[in-house]
């Protein structure tokens, strides 16, 4: 089997070597440049890796696991007209590089672009790829606008939350490796188990993200810290906080996350300076921690020879691992 070093450099030869040029240049110019920005690769990573679990071919593979990049990057850039980010991967956003309209219709052509390769792919595959990636795209909508009415939703449970997380992130992880086994031939129940070591891994890494998005270097990070702060989002972080806080520390960050959206720092200093007084972020940290072990023990459910699950396991342990 190969190493994720090795997919990771065939993925990246692979989109370097796609046209996405196009007119009017105005579209097709943000496309270029998002895609060639590289990032983790880590859906297209997994897809692949599934597929060599199960025996398949990755040649075969390529295509839908380049679609599932192309269409992961259509949501980032979505996001961060949400979010007016100025920053992804340390470089600046669509949004703020261009404008939020381009950004707006970048993305849908993104998104149209990756159905396209998939209906590139081989007939008999095809079908199946199709289906889960379009049963994905409407769930990370879902998960999406949940976010978005968690922002002014005023009370919003722990349980909501992770089903959020579940939906706008997570879902793609395990469909992305459900994609690798499809085209190896990979039987239901195997299509299942490995579907849901990405759903418990998915969880565990926006809850990292979640973390990072507080205490990660910029530098590291590529994006500013102190962004869902300021956006009001009511993350694990801050609902935990909630319901560990004083009612005098409860009120301060009721009204904290009550002032219109906007980079305030002694907002996000104040918020910060609360997380750190419950450990919320130890709180967070372990229950990522229990997702990603779910996530191995998913993978034990799944019915290969134990030597080749340990790239996987491997991959799984670096992404649990990771400062960014």
């Amino acid at each position: 089997m190969a190493n994720v070093e090795q997919i990771q450099k065939l993925v990246n030869d692979y989109i370097e070597n796609q046209s996405f040029s196009g007119n009017p240049e105005e579209l097709y110019a943000p496309i270029k440049y998002i895609l060639h920005q590289g990032g983790k690769r880590m859906r297209p990573t997994l897809c692949l890796l599934a597929c060599e679990l199960f025996g398949g071919n990755i040649d075969d593979c390529m295509v839908p696991a380049v679609a599932a990049e192309i269409f992961h990057n259509f949501t980032l850039v979505h996001d961060d007209i949400m979010d007016q980010a100025p920053l992804r991967r340390g470089m600046e956003t669509i949004y703020h590089k261009w404008n939020s309209d381009i950004a707006l219709l970048s993305g849908d052509t993104m998104l149209i672009k990756a159905f396209q390769y998939v209906l590139s792919m081989k007939k008999e595959y095809s079908y199946d790829v199709f289906a889960e990636l379009c049963k994905v795209a409407l769930e990370v909508c879902e998960g999406q606008q949940f976010d978005l009415n968690f922002e002014t939703q005023e009370n919003v449970s722990l349980d909501a939350y992770l089903e959020m997380i579940r939906l706008k992130t997570a879902v793609l992880l395990g469909s992305v490796l459900k994609i690798g086994a499809i085209v190896a031939n990979a039987d239901d129940n195997n299509q299942k188990a490995i579907y849901d070591f990405g759903i418990n891994l998915g969880m565990a890494f926006q809850l990292q993200d979640d973390i990072f998005d507080c205490y990660g270097d910029v530098k590291v990070f590529g994006k500013m810290t102190g962004g869902d702060i300021a956006d009001n989002k009511k993350t694990y972080l801050y609902l935990k906080a909630l319901e560990l806080a004083s009612e005098e520390d409860k009120n301060v960050l009721r009204q904290l996350f009550a002032m219109p959206k906007g980079r305030d720092e002694n907002k996000i200093q104040t918020v910060l300076n609360i997380y750190d007084k419950y450990n919320v972020r130890g709180v967070v940290t372990d229950l990522m921690t229990k997702y990603y072990e779910d996530s191995l023990k998913n993978l034990d459910n799944v019915n290969v020879a134990e030597e080749r699950k340990q790239v996987l396991r491997d991959y799984a342990a670096y992404l649990y691992t990771r400062n960014k």
